[in-house]
């Protein structure tokens, strides 16, 4: 592993979110980079091919470094192999990458590795997914698994997986005392071949569940016209699986591995645990560290009076908001209340065609005056003016807003989703409990908002008390300070184990360090 730059005491695997792409998980990462300016950070972000890399943020001066792995695009390889050595590279690696599928282990992956760093020659596309022996072997593995679906799409398929695979394995890493990956996944993978190389610290922060947020997107992918995937049957044998199970399994797989290679598996509330223990996470590594705000700078906002009613949404428009009901919802809405006003605030450019056929629905239905897009802005400027927030996702982990909203007595209406409701009821543990601070609603039922939403608007009692709750409750257990005590001691106290474990390293080697911790 090298790194011109040198060694920092952190670096954070990134997957789809900062510094590229701007919400919540990115907000968080930037706080965190910032509020621990005592410590120096590498970044490595994996990014689709051809990833914009158009910077969102103002990088903080303890950032030493930022790079970025497309997944996908490898070098071409310079290495030259007769058929002989082709081949036989590949009936080695044949059996690790179906293991990958079917029973997921650091072990596994260790020897993909060692495969690919052992053949004393620069290897890449050219060898390992345009090659012969590489559609021999392809060949092989279709008949063998996934024989009765379609096999062009299967062969996309494992070219879009072993590409990215590859590429996660042959980028190199930056050097660091301790390793911290913010999802499972691709960035979750390099957490493990970290784990693998250096021994070091390796900690995962998962927001949302990766393997749920892949779940609901491999579900609804129209380019996997696989008709079997309908088929629910649980108890499925391999030869009887679907395309979308081979997605599915492939991403739990990448799960299982970063939990395995990880010392403190990190989420942001207790239900998120329950699937993280599904997917294989070990309890006593489990912790939660929830999001905090800082309630200073929010709750110096004025509420104000004389303004029409106000009902915001903010978050990126695109699929996983579920915009459109949103939309849809202020449509009923009106119909009650007039003079609504309904903002949406939030980034447009992301999805450029679900924000036009958003406006689509906006115009047929008759709402121009009412719902308007800010495009991203500055919430201070506005909540001051805002009565309810409206959240309709499909899927979130701990949304800010609820927070930032909610510290100036803001209620929120919500669908059930991550911690949306242990953030507006309480959590069970909640002693003494404060009430709700808002309501829940039903997944992509407009109506369900709008009546949550209508009860607010029209009962003040009802708005008054929810409105104390949401406050009290942020006041008691979201505040920033909490979150940044955590995390100063779990860095701390890991980069220490880091620095030791490398003067150990100097003393003894590498491998007799790693051949201790194996034991």
């Amino acid at each position: 592993m090298q790194d011109k730059l040198g060694k920092a005491d952190i670096c954070l695997f990134l997957e789809g979110t900062y510094p590229y792409v701007s919400g919540g998980v990115s907000t968080w990462t930037h706080e965190l980079i910032k509020t621990h300016n005592d410590k120096s950070f590498h970044l490595v972000a994996c990014l689709p091919p051809g990833g914009d890399t158009t910077i969102k943020y103002e990088i903080p001066s303890n950032v030493k470094s930022i790079s970025n792995i497309f997944l996908q695009e490898l070098p071409e390889g310079v290495g030259k192999f007769n058929k002989k050595e082709m081949d036989a590279f590949f009936q080695k690696i044949e059996m690790p990458l179906l293991n990958l599928q079917t029973k997921p282990h650091l072990d596994e992956l260790q020897k993909i590795f060692d495969i690919l760093h052992s053949v004393g020659k620069p290897v890449g596309s050219k060898l390992l997914l345009n090659s012969e022996a590489v559609w021999r072997m392809l060949l092989r593995m279709y008949n063998t698994t996934l024989g009765n679906t379609c096999f062009l799409d299967f062969f996309w398929s494992w070219r879009a997986l072993l590409g990215g695979l590859y590429s996660i394995l042959l980028s190199p890493i930056p050097e660091a005392n301790v390793y911290h990956s913010l999802c499972t996944g691709y960035a979750g993978l390099l957490l493990a071949r970290a784990h693998m190389e250096t021994g070091r610290p390796c900690i995962i922060t998962e927001h949302g569940i990766y393997t749920n947020e892949r779940r609901v997107e491999i579900a609804s992918a129209r380019w996997l016209d696989d008709q079997k995937a309908m088929d629910l049957n649980v108890n499925k044998k391999m030869t009887e699986k679907t395309l979308r199970d081979f997605w599915n399994d492939t991403f739990v797989g990448y799960s299982r591995m970063a939990y395995e290679a990880a010392d403190v598996i990190i989420t942001l509330f207790e239900g998120n645990q329950r699937l993280q223990l599904l997917d294989g996470a070990s309890p006593d590594r489990m912790h939660v560290v929830a999001n905090g705000i800082d309630i200073d700078k929010f709750i110096k906002i004025e509420r104000k009076e004389g303004h029409p009613p106000t009902l915001a949404l903010i978050g990126r428009v695109v699929p996983i908001k579920d915009i459109k009901t949103f939309i849809r919802a202020c449509g009923l809405l009106q119909k009650s209340i007039p003079d609504l006003r309904a903002w949406i605030m939030g980034p447009t450019d992301e999805d450029i065609e679900y924000y036009k056929e958003c406006a689509e629905i906006v115009d047929h239905l008759g709402l121009n005056n009412t719902v308007i897009f800010t495009g991203k802005v500055d919430i201070t400027h506005y909540l001051g003016e805002v009565d309810v927030i409206a959240l309709s996702s499909i899927s979130e982990s701990m949304p800010y807003v609820i927070l930032e909203a909610g510290c100036i007595g803001i209620p929120t209406v919500a669908t059930n989703v991550g911690a949306c409701d242990e953030m507006i009821m309480g959590m069970k543990s909640e002693k003494p409990a404060l009430g709700q601070g808002g309501a829940i609603a039903e997944l992509a039922n407009p109506k369900s908002i709008a009546d949550e939403v209508l009860r607010l608007l029209t009962e003040k009692p009802y708005y008054e008390s929810c409105s104390k709750a949401i406050k009290e409750r942020v006041a008691r257990y979201y505040n920033k300070s909490f979150q940044k005590e955590a995390y100063h001691q779990l860095y701390s106290t890991l980069v220490r184990l880091g620095q030791h474990q490398e003067q150990i390293e100097r003393v003894h080697g590498r491998d007799w360090v790693r051949s201790t911790q194996a034991i």
